[in-house]
């Protein structure tokens, strides 16, 4: 199963939450390295001191957001009337990357953006 983290699961992680890092283990002893696009990292990113943020991320692929991304990202949002590109590069990154799960902490706008994708993305709260 793969799956593609937005930035409550970063958060999660860089507040040293147990549930997260243990949830993370598992999907890393499975097999499953999570994907994040680079957007979120960027929403998450405050300090060079986030120690335990840049750990949990060494666990992870972190995916580009250049041109073709933006483009796609962009249309989503028209189809659902949203503004937030971050939630959109999420979307966008789960549908490149095949993704099964989205991992996060909107699952109102990101159910949106993955039901105008037409792609089948489970869509589950942290």
């Amino acid at each position: 199963m793969s799956f593609v983290y937005d930035a409550g699961v970063l958060v999660a992680a860089d507040r040293n939450e147990a549930r997260t890092w243990a949830e993370h283990k598992v999907r890393l002893e499975m097999g499953a390295i999570p994907v994040v696009p680079a957007l979120v990292v960027a929403q998450v990113s405050r300090s060079p001191r986030q120690a335990q943020l840049r750990r949990f991320l060494s666990g992870c692929i972190v995916v580009p957001f250049g041109e073709s991304e933006a483009h796609e990202a962009g249309h989503l949002l028209a189809a659902t009337r949203t503004a937030d590109v971050v939630d959109a590069a999420v979307v966008v990154a789960a549908v490149r990357e095949r993704a099964e799960v989205i991992l996060t902490s909107d699952t109102g706008d990101i159910g949106r953006l993955v039901r105008a994708s037409r792609r089948e993305i489970a869509v589950f709260a942290v």
